[in-house]
């Protein structure tokens, strides 16, 4: 380990930063689960993104040390799927070559559990699907950290999700529901990983409710009282949402740019 963790500093003082404006590239499994509200937060600061779609882009060609940000989205398909889906094997090897620099690094959902995984930890069905809005219960580390604003006296939040994971080793847990133990967690000093959706907007859920019409009909759930739900706590969790991600841009160093 002690070996792994000076080739890690090497990789992380070795790479380019005499970019004039930072850079986030986002990781997307399906076109409507994408940045959200991070995205408006992300062009405030003058940081650039784009996406790259799995299953499409060739991710081996992505350079795991480039971006000031890497992301990792959701999607509905399991984080030990790669038999199935190979590009997860390429997604593997992008956040643990990410995770040894300890460059921030940022996974929700089904990236959260591939950050677990990277970080040897084990992915598995969770107790039941956990669709729609819980407030999070965030532990001690969860309200000292940039996750104060997402607790639950501030908003409810977006789950959807059947899969969860173990805690990594090393890592801090942040927050939890009664239905998920492992809601939120840091690892290092730069990565954190959301099961939940912090990042859901409305109207842009609308989509979901299209785009994951099978799995509402098959867990027995009313598209009505999910859309009902989005409209009630969707703008409540956006503002907090973007004073969490703010919050935490700036613990990572990925402060306001300007270019000079």
């Amino acid at each position: 380990m002690p070996t792994t963790r000076v080739a890690a500093l090497s990789l992380q003082a070795s790479r380019p930063r005499g970019h004039l404006r930072m850079n986030a590239v986002a990781i997307r499994h399906l076109a409507f689960e994408d940045l959200g509200s991070l995205a408006g937060v992300l062009s405030e600061r003058g940081i650039a993104h784009e996406y790259r779609d799995a299953g499409v882009d060739d991710l081996a060609t992505l350079d795991p040390l480039a971006p000031d940000l890497l992301v990792v989205l959701g999607g509905p398909i399991g984080a030990n799927d790669e038999t199935d889906y190979p590009f997860l094997r390429d997604e593997l090897d992008l956040l643990r070559a990410r995770l040894a620099a300890d460059l921030p690094t940022l996974g929700i959902c089904l990236g959260a559990q591939l950050m677990a995984r990277a970080l040897g930890a084990r992915v598995f069905p969770g107790p039941a699907k956990e669709i729609g809005w819980a407030p999070l219960t965030l532990t001690e580390a969860g309200q000292q950290s940039s996750l104060s604003h997402l607790g639950e006296e501030h908003t409810s939040m977006l789950h959807w999700h059947g899969d969860t994971f173990e805690l990594p080793e090393g890592a801090r847990l942040l927050a939890s529901t009664p239905l998920c133990a492992h809601q939120a967690f840091t690892w290092g000093r730069h990565a954190l990983a959301f099961q939940c959706h912090p990042e859901g907007s409305q109207p842009a859920l609308e989509r979901w409710l299209i785009g994951h019409a099978g799995e509402i009909s098959a867990a027995g759930l009313s598209v009505t009282q999910l859309r009902t739900d989005n409209l009630r706590f969707a703008p409540v969790l956006q503002q907090q949402a973007r004073q969490a991600f703010s919050a935490w841009l700036d613990s990572v160093g990925l402060r306001t740019h300007r270019a000079a």
